[in-house]
């Protein structure tokens, strides 16, 4: 019997390989070393919420159904609207509004360091969170959804020269062919997902388990000394929002850990005293 066209097997494999030169191409390479060795971006250290929008959303909480600016969907709004914080209280979630969708919304402060070479930590001391940001993959999957999820973190890259070669060679792509230098930028990108349900307010406007969030992280350092942490955020949920979230959110950076007090979650009481 015959096993096959030698012809036909041999387009295949050079099919498969130029596919995979083309991926290759169309992704700059990262440069050497472990994620915390080339940083290029330094965020550890204590950092403060600096809330000038939103404030009543963020300060206190809103009253029971408000939801203004977030754009909920109808069984967002019917959800809002149904929140009881005793109940959340009787059932032991009081960090409902510290998940990843909700915390850094909150008036909190930030300890930042590396856990190891390719995990930075973010904790914080209003209700003693931590998110942890892997960079490469997120590690064994939990069986259980947490209240941080699971989040992948990386480096931006950014390419300079005359562009990358295409696969195969050939002309154009930059002089000689040459892939142009890859450096990495100042932001890091983090999308976190296998979330626990949580709020965006702490009036129980609600996020789902299948929400998405991506948050680019950048610090800005000022002539006067000054250093700010400014995290710009997409949260994406079909299930109670009629349209993604974004919000951008400023920490100061403290000199040092004097102010840092964590505390454990609590459930605040709307302005309306129900």
């Amino acid at each position: 019997m015959p096993v096959g066209n030698p012809v036909v097997a041999a387009s295949a494999i050079a099919l498969l390989v130029a596919l995979g030169a083309l991926a290759a191409a169309q992704q700059p390479p990262q440069p050497k070393g472990t994620p915390r060795s080339v940083a290029p971006t330094d965020f550890t250290g204590y950092w403060t919420a600096v809330i000038t929008e939103d404030w009543r959303f963020r300060m206190v909480t809103p009253p029971r159904g408000d939801v203004s600016s977030i754009p909920v969907n109808e069984a967002g709004q019917k959800a809002a609207n149904a929140w009881d914080p005793q109940k959340d209280i009787a059932a032991g979630e009081q960090c409902k509004a510290f998940g990843a969708g909700g915390v850094m919304r909150m008036p909190i402060r930030l300890r930042v360091s590396w856990q190891d070479e390719t995990t930075l930590k973010f904790e914080t001391d209003n209700g003693e969170q931590v998110r942890l940001f892997r960079f490469g993959s997120a590690g064994p999957s939990r069986a259980e959804p947490q209240w941080q999820g699971q989040s992948i973190a990386h480096w931006e890259t950014v390419a300079e020269g005359q562009g990358i070669a295409p696969a195969g060679g050939g002309g154009g792509g930059g002089r000689g062919g040459a892939n142009p230098a890859v450096q990495l930028s100042g932001s890091m990108k983090v999308v976190t997902t296998r979330m626990r349900a949580g709020y965006l307010r702490r009036n129980g406007v609600l996020y789902s388990g299948n929400a998405v969030l991506t948050e680019f992280f950048d610090r800005t350092d000022e002539p006067n000394g000054d250093a700010w942490l400014i995290v710009t955020s997409t949260l994406d949920d079909p299930t109670y929002l009629a349209q993604p979230l974004m919000t951008s959110t400023h920490f100061k950076r403290e000199p040092d850990g004097s102010k840092w007090h964590p505390r454990p979650c609590e459930v605040t009481l709307p302005v309306e005293g129900k």
